[in-house]
């Protein structure tokens, strides 16, 4: 599958499945998350930020697993903790998910994730 049908594929979706790998236990674990795509960049936002246990084994590991439909993707994550490049991030989200959705679901604005496509 080539960029733009990856592209295209996170295009219609709302959110995605990651996997990472416990910091601990070396366990996987799933979950589902929002996202915002910027051209060949994905923004990963944790619900409580830098509190999260997925946040906590993304900063350990750097690495995800994001599917959504038939994509599924191996990426190097970027933990985003510089409170400007973290309330852009946030920014994002409200435009692309709503404000009182976010303001809902999110109680920590202290983290983020950069993802980059192949």
């Amino acid at each position: 599958m080539d960029s733009s049908q990856v592209q295209k594929a996170l295009d219609s979706s709302e959110e995605l499945q990651i996997t990472v790998t416990g910091r601990t236990t070396g366990r996987q674990h799933s979950t589902p998350v929002w996202f915002v795509r910027e051209g060949k960049t994905i923004f990963l936002m944790p619900t409580k930020g830098s509190q999260n246990q997925w946040y906590k084994n993304v900063q350990k590991s750097k690495k995800i697993k994001i599917s959504s439909g038939n994509v599924s993707l191996e990426l190097t994550a970027k933990p985003i903790t510089e409170s400007k490049k973290v309330a852009s991030v946030a920014e994002k989200f409200r435009k692309k998910h709503g404000a009182g959705d976010v303001k809902r679901y999110y109680t920590g604005y202290d983290a983020a994730v950069e993802l980059n496509l192949p």
